[in-house]
């Protein structure tokens, strides 16, 4: 490890002098992969409100529709390993439970959003990453760092809003992928969209499936040999309607299903795991005079992952004892009033609820044990107010937010955060933050029926975190750096822990006992000569249990991310390069050995309207470990046929 690391400080130190010495002469791209023309690009999460990147404070980036077209058959979750201070952790392929680690923070520590509502499920806690189709994503917006003073619980260590694919400007637009790739693996979207007379529409839809490969390996207890299959489809778009001028009515819906492979440990039984989401929206956006705009929103969310297992007869449909389901049903409402103060100050009040209710049926090896797996309580309710200001005098700029949520379980939370930054010229920004962030216990924690195993504890208080953080930015046309470095303590963290300390056959159960302090720093940026682009990231972080000064599991302390694009006439590539340090894992505690893999993607315009690309990811076919016990894909090829009109 030890090499591993100096090894990344010094290829991070030769980037950074390198790119800090041109800074002081040439301009910058937006970070990571957001080329210069976004880095004005309107978003609307780290102020809830719309907004230039390039004027926000905080660590901020945006995944733009661009960078996701070079991902055929890609993931949210690919997409997001791509972005500094983010890890992704998937167990055994696409059609499997991905996860994501934000600045270190647990993956239930992160929320996640769906054009600005919220995703995470209320049984585990976390959203269901892998049901998201990127045919179906517009742009991904990114708030590092604690933001529950903005968007509530769960918001420590930072936000991802999903913005769905959005209607054109144009009268009409349509657009059409099909390809394929490594393990018989296929993949087809298309969509149309437009606006004429105060209409305006859009619609998607995609199939995409794969003999995938063996998820697990014999260091699980529930190897399989067999490669796990997968499916995926999806269909949505939205509908909206400018009745009066300032006066708009949208809705807007999506619709996923994955439906793969998983091991259980008995090779000659098929088992599914099945994910469907379904998230439907209203809003109404209303300018009601040159200071006030109001917008209603309402959100209908649905998530069900629901695992069959049929037996040695591959019967359509599995026996009693073999089936099980985790759904969560999510209703939010919100009523949002920006006020425009003057040029340079703006105020934004809103008032939320959310509804949240769940339902499961457990069963194990045959025998059910669902007759006692009722939830003590299946459902529970949040009222929230937030107040933010924004505010700019010369060459500084502020924001601060507070938020109060009343929850029916455990009664009000305030969170808060303050961010001053000042703008040395044109091209430096220094910034300085300081926010709070919780995280409420999911059902799952405080209601899981006694079984063997595990067991709720319904008296869990909410984790805690107080973060504050500092950044110097340098942007021009052609080159951007950036470095924050950040420190972030998390209380009342909840950990499993066995009720007879001691007793390796006791059952496990929740409680607050637990603290974490995380340190890190990240040095970010691009440069761009001519036809060529570079950029990169490095990570480094301390994430420490501090009861007993381990290394958070799965977190690793040095990662490196490095891409070069390069158009050659109309031949565009690029090559990506990820170096990730040792982790520990997180059941054993043994550490996982460092690794580095080599991507490349290319595109040629066969005419005005098509484009061939090629997708090939871990080129030199490297083996590594995400989680002990399970796979991670080999190298692996995809090529796509894209139309554009």
């Amino acid at each position: 490890m030890k090499n591993f690391t100096y090894r990344l400080c010094a290829g991070v130190a030769t980037f950074a002098c390198s790119s800090l010495s041109l800074s002081l002469a040439q301009t910058a791209n937006e970070l990571d992969s957001t080329p210069t023309t976004q880095f004005n690009t309107i978003v609307v999460t780290p102020t809830r409100s719309p907004e230039p990147l390039g004027d926000t404070l905080g660590d901020n980036s945006v995944i733009t529709r661009e960078t996701l077209e070079m991902l055929p058959n890609g993931t949210l979750g690919s997409a997001l390993e791509r972005e500094h201070a983010i890890g992704v952790v998937d167990y055994g392929g696409p059609q499997t439970t991905t996860t994501i680690n934000i600045r270190g923070t647990n993956s239930n520590q992160s929320l996640i959003l769906i054009d600005g509502m919220r995703l995470n499920n209320a049984t585990t806690g976390l959203a269901p990453l892998n049901a998201i189709p990127l045919n179906g994503v517009e742009r991904v917006e990114i708030v590092r760092g604690a933001a529950s003073s903005l968007y509530g619980a769960d918001a420590i260590g930072g936000v991802v809003n999903i913005i769905t694919r959005q209607d054109s400007e144009r009268p009409f637009a349509a657009y059409a992928n099909a390809g394929v790739g490594t393990y018989a693996t296929s993949q087809y979207d298309t969509g149309f969209s437009g606006a004429s007379n105060g209409w305006s529409y859009s619609l998607f839809g995609g199939y995409g499936q794969s003999a995938g490969f063996a998820s697990t390996n014999k260091a699980n207890y529930y190897y399989d040999p067999n490669a796990n299959s997968y499916y995926r489809s999806n269909v949505g778009g939205q509908l909206g309607y400018k009745w009066a001028p300032g006066q708009t009515l949208t809705v807007q819906t999506l619709e996923s299903r994955v439906n793969g492979g998983y091991a259980n440990g008995m090779p000659y039984f098929n088992n599914r795991g099945i994910q469907d989401l379904s998230n439907n929206t209203i809003t109404s956006r209303n300018v009601i005079n040159d200071t006030w705009t109001s917008t209603v929103k309402a959100s209908f969310n649905y998530d069900n992952y629901q695992t069959l297992t049929a037996g040695p007869d591959l019967v359509a449909s599995a026996p009693p004892g073999g089936q099980q389901h985790f759904i969560t049903r999510q209703n939010q409402y919100v009523w949002q009033n920006d006020l425009k103060l003057s040029v340079t100050q703006a105020f934004t009040i809103a008032i939320e609820r959310l509804e949240q209710s769940v339902d499961a049926n457990l069963s194990d090896s045959g025998y059910p044990i669902s007759q006692f797996v009722n939830y003590q309580q299946t459902s529970r309710y949040t009222n929230s107010i937030l107040g933010i200001y924004r505010g700019t005098w010369g060459a500084q700029s502020f924001q601060a937010s507070v938020r109060d949520d009343n929850n029916s379980q455990y009664g009000n939370f305030v969170t808060g955060s303050l961010s001053y930054g000042y703008d040395f010229d044109n091209a430096w920004r220094g910034t300085l933050a300081g926010n709070t962030g919780y995280r409420a216990p999911n059902f799952n924690e405080l209601y899981w029926p006694v079984t063997p195993y595990f067991m709720g504890n319904p008296l869990l208080s909410p984790e805690t975190s107080r973060n504050i953080e500092a950044s110097l930015r340098y942007k021009t046309d052609d080159t951007q750096v950036a470095l924050t470095v950040y420190r972030n303590q998390i209380n009342n963290l909840i950990v499993n822990t066995p009720l007879v300390p001691g007793d390796d056959y006791s059952p496990y159960a929740p409680s607050n006992i637990g603290s974490a302090l995380i340190t890190g720093l990240t040095l970010n940026g691009s440069q761009q000569w001519r036809s060529t682009r570079v950029r990169g990231s490095f990570d480094w972080m301390n994430p420490r249990n501090m009861d007993t000064g381990a290394l958070l599991p799965q977190r690793a302390q040095a990662t490196v991310k490095l891409a070069v694009d390069q158009s050659i006439e109309q031949l565009k590539l690029t090559g990506e390069w990820l170096m990730v340090g040792a982790r520990s894992d997180s059941m054993s505690g043994n550490m996982m050995g460092a690794y580095a893999l080599l991507n490349l993607f290319a595109s040629y315009p066969l005419s005005k309207e098509t484009e061939l690309q090629l997708r090939w990811n871990n080129v030199l076919n490297k083996s590594y470990t995400i989680v002990q016990g399970y796979n991670t894909i080999g190298s692996n090829v995809f090529v796509n046929l894209a139309l554009r009109l």
